[in-house]
């Protein structure tokens, strides 16, 4: 690898931090860029997961007054993810590479309407969201497992979902969903890095630079989140997610 090309993917890890930890499509930079340096599909979407890691390090090093009175959930919710992370890995390398191509396209798109239209989804329900200290119901925990899976298959959007399923159960801010969901997938990319790793799918040459630039865009971000208006981040979520899912769609042909 070039000089010119670990400083791209540096620079790509920075913004896929920052992006990542405050809207929670960090693969929107990350992943492309890792296409852009020639790696195929497959090797850039564990790639990527392997340096995702590192934007759930930065994220709860700058997290702690968002993640203030969540150690309970993080509790509950981490082995969910645990466990949901390493299935959605194993998951990964036993389908063909054809069939995460085409529908990852889908799920991204899915996930950035729901984020759009979470407040109107919300008001149709017509019932108050729970406290946010309450536990988390079973079909949400349902949910989220769900996504955990998807998380270690395919991160991109993940961090989309897990807002947006959890805001229509707690009562409580965008910015505190935000920092939640952020130390959630830094728990399924771990598990799931763990196996890529073993199985020595992983161009370490390519996640080292990434994984660089990721860890400080992960610490900038959440005090980026800090001072948006809520509307204004649940916006940029998903006019971002479409655009990934535009992206990845025309990039499948």
């Amino acid at each position: 690898m070039s000089p010119l090309e670990f400083a791209l993917l540096v620079l790509a890890g920075v913004g896929g931090g920052l992006v990542g930890s405050v809207v929670g499509l960090a693969s929107l930079v990350t992943y492309p860029a890792l296409l852009a340096a020639g790696l195929a599909p497959v090797t850039a979407n564990v790639t990527n997961t392997v340096a995702l890691v590192a934007s759930g390090v930065g994220s709860a090093l700058s997290s702690r007054p968002e993640l203030s009175g969540q150690r309970a959930r993080l509790v509950r919710l981490a082995p969910v993810f645990a466990v949901g992370g390493l299935a959605g890995a194993v998951l990964l390398v036993t389908t063909p590479g054809e069939v995460f191509e085409r529908v990852v396209p889908f799920l991204v798109g899915g996930a950035s309407v729901l984020m759009l239209l979470q407040p109107r989804l919300r008001a149709l329900m017509r019932r108050p969201a729970a406290p946010d200290d309450a536990p988390e119901s079973r079909l949400a925990l349902g949910g989220l497992f769900l996504v955990a899976v998807y998380g270690g298959y395919f991160g991109a959007a993940a961090g989309v979902i897990i807002p947006v399923l959890l805001g229509f159960v707690l009562d409580t801010t965008i910015q505190r969903l935000v920092a939640l969901k952020n130390i959630l997938l830094m728990v399924s990319n771990l598990v799931a890095a763990a196996l890529f790793l073993a199985l020595g799918m992983v161009d370490l040459l390519a996640a080292l630079p990434l994984a660089l630039g990721i860890l400080v865009g992960g610490w900038v971000g959440p005090i980026v989140a800090r001072h948006l208006p809520q509307t204004l981040l649940r916006a940029v979520i998903g006019v971002a997610g479409l655009g990934l899912a535009v992206r990845l769609w025309v990039t499948a042909g």
